[in-house]
């Protein structure tokens, strides 16, 4: 059961992220999921190394946005040179 939340909160994160980041991202459901996923991973690893949670602790809804839209932005710098 924890895969089906970990795959719906991603996907609903990875909306978010795409919603705030301007431009168009033509993403479908299995990157947008994959987007959230890897976004709340990232913010994970970095709220850890920054200090912010301990370590075994997952990282809230707002970074968890926040490390999506970070990832949106690179995928879209690199996606932009090739």
């Amino acid at each position: 059961m924890g895969i089906i939340w970990t795959i719906l909160i991603g996907f609903v994160i990875g909306l978010v992220a795409r919603a705030i980041m301007p431009g168009k991202q033509s993403m479908g459901f299995i990157l947008t999921t994959i987007l959230g996923v890897v976004g709340s991973l990232i913010a994970t690893y970095l709220g850890q190394a920054m200090g912010w949670y301990q370590a075994g602790a997952p990282a809230g809804f707002i970074a968890s946005v926040i490390g999506a839209i970070i990832l949106l932005a690179l995928y879209g710098l690199v996606a932009r040179k090739a």
